[in-house]
């Protein structure tokens, strides 16, 4: 009998792990959890290096952390040795699987400096640089969808590199992401790149928008609001993969995908149950559609591989409940619009505090090592 991770696997889902670490991948974990719960690549982000580099109680980082204080690297040049390491690492492990899918798998993800998110030029040069420090074919590197990143996003594709597009709340947002990476893809093509060797996801945040749109049904108070907790999560990401299928359904990307292009693949983030209340296979099992990724926490992972009911495709046939959905939450008084752009907002601030926190946390490492 197949494990749920297999089901998902065969329903066209590509798993992928929210989580890196020195350890992880020096225990030989990163590899088993390919092996053992079809893990087909990983992502990151400020927050998981953060975790990972500060972990008091994890040693892996504190030799090669020496070794960078004796060199008189400074902190960030640190923190760019330590993170672009790992990534290679990790991208070395998902090598086969990446030979194996013809480059649509085996990718690990490294995201460009938060501080950088509202700054065009920046982003395309620390994306360059990440890029060739990496030196992997199947790295992707994270850029987010702020309006500054919309043409970053579109210039780095245009240079051949791979990119992974993060926290995106809206659907609108969404339409312009689509467009950026179309846009850039014809930039590639028309330069003479190789456009069949750039990937690309576009990665839709699920959790965060229950989170927030939950404490504004919350605060209204009413039958009607109280009804639709728990509920736009799932919604708005059925509604990004009705997009997905129209934009790639163009005239215009049919005839990229053609000429070799490959399709900007929906990609779940923030997939871990934030409300103890719910299933905690919720955002796993009821985004089940061909073509997707779902990156998960290490423990949304494991409660999928445990116990997730796999049933199909959870997606497609239930457009028209979700545009229900968001009807009904604009009936009760909840502007989405505000919505997501508080979720953007508070999503790159996050990053950005846990950015800093690593820097003060490398900052002493190096102090210490001196």
């Amino acid at each position: 009998m197949s494990t749920p991770t297999e089901q998902l696997s065969a329903a066209g889902v590509s798993i992928w792990l929210d989580d890196l670490s020195r350890s992880r991948i020096t225990s030989g974990n990163l590899a088993d959890l390919i092996a053992s719960r079809d893990v087909v690549g990983v992502t990151t982000n400020p927050t998981i290096f953060q975790g990972a580099i500060g972990n008091k109680d994890d040693d892996s980082y504190a030799a090669r952390l020496a070794e960078l204080a004796q060199q008189g690297a400074d902190v960030d040049a640190a923190i760019f040795a330590l993170t672009t390491e790992d990534v290679q690492a990790a991208a070395d492990i998902f090598r086969p699987v990446y030979e194996a899918t013809d480059g649509v798998d085996g990718r690990v993800s490294i995201e460009v400096s938060p501080d950088l998110a509202h700054d065009t030029a920046a982003t395309i040069a620390e994306a360059k640089k990440l890029w060739a420090k990496v030196d992997r074919p199947n790295a992707l590197i994270k850029i987010p969808a702020t309006k500054a990143g919309l043409p970053a996003i579109t210039e780095v594709i245009g240079a051949g590199i791979s990119v992974n597009v993060t926290l995106i709340f809206s659907l609108e947002r969404y339409a312009e992401v689509i467009e950026a990476y179309l846009a850039g893809v014809e930039k590639a093509r028309d330069a003479g790149i190789d456009v069949s060797k750039i990937q690309s996801v576009a990665s839709f945040f699920v959790s965060r928008v229950d989170t927030e749109v939950d404490k504004r049904l919350t605060a209204i108070g009413t039958d009607a609001a109280l009804a639709l907790k728990s509920k736009a999560g799932v919604a708005n990401a059925r509604l990004a993969y009705e997009l997905f299928e129209q934009a790639f359904g163009t005239s215009r990307a049919r005839d990229l995908v053609e000429g070799g292009a490959t399709v900007q693949r929906p990609l779940w983030a923030s997939t871990g149950v934030k409300d103890p209340a719910l299933p905690d296979t919720l955002y796993v099992t009821e985004l089940v559609a061909a073509g997707t990724v779902n990156t998960m926490p290490a423990k949304t992972l494991e409660a999928a591989f445990d116990h997730a009911v796999i049933t199909g495709d959870t997606v497609t046939g239930e457009y028209a409940d979700a545009h229900a959905v968001f009807d009904d939450l604009a009936a009760v008084g909840v502007d989405f619009a505000d919505v997501t752009q508080v979720l953007e907002d508070e999503g790159v601030e996050k990053f950005i505090v846990s950015w800093h926190d690593l820097q003060d946390t490398v900052r002493a490492a190096l102090e210490q090592a001196k």
